[in-house]
């Protein structure tokens, strides 16, 4: 009987440490959110919630450069027989502004064909500037006969590019996978890439 009732003290005091736990939990949440807020901790929490009541009004990009205006040509190489073409022919962007524009692409054999696209920039030192953030270039694609796809290429141009560039071209040539590879498009023979000093 003393053995049961030990047991059951037992059981109790571990029921009450649990709940404890439990509690202790619960409460550590607010508790840590209170202690972050007197102290100034969590920084980012409290700009957050400041800018609560300020969600309709985006804050602008400190990153892109209104100053200045660079034209990106778009030229696309088919090494096959395939249509390949980008939407749009150029467009113009600001340095450190995101910008994305469409290739699109059919396979008009009457076989299934693994192809892969193989980018080029001219002048050659905006290469290290242009920063694509996604391509189809990254991957390799298998197409049916008669298959059209349309890619996206999103880029950024790094504000650090030199000022004395006024035009990209960004040139792919595309190729099927499992022949021989050509080589990129010679920027040589691109026209004029660069403008006056702004």
């Amino acid at each position: 009987m003393g053995l049961r009732l030990e047991n059951v003290k037992m059981l109790r005091k571990l029921g009450v440490v649990a709940l404890g736990m439990f509690a202790f939990g619960y409460g550590l949440v607010p508790l840590y959110q209170a202690i972050c807020e007197v102290t100034g901790i969590n920084i980012l929490a409290l700009a957050e919630k400041e800018l609560t009541g300020q969600r309709s009004a985006k804050p602008a990009n400190s990153q892109v450069d209104k100053s200045r205006t660079i034209t990106v040509v778009f030229d696309a190489n088919a090494r096959g027989p395939w249509e390949f073409k980008p939407a749009a022919r150029s467009m113009q962007v600001h340095p450190g502004e995101l910008a994305t524009v469409m290739y699109e692409f059919q396979n008009v054999q009457n076989r299934r064909m693994a192809a892969q696209a193989i980018p080029s920039y001219a002048p050659r030192q905006a290469m290290a500037h242009f920063n694509k953030l996604e391509c189809f270039c990254f991957n390799q694609y298998t197409l049916e006969p008669g298959e059209k796809k349309e890619w996206p290429v999103a880029f950024v141009i790094d504000p650090k590019l030199s000022k004395d560039v006024s035009t990209i071209t960004l040139s792919y040539t595309f190729f099927e996978v499992g022949g021989k590879t050509p080589p990129a498009p010679s920027t040589a023979a691109s026209p004029q890439t660069t403008g006056p000093s702004t």
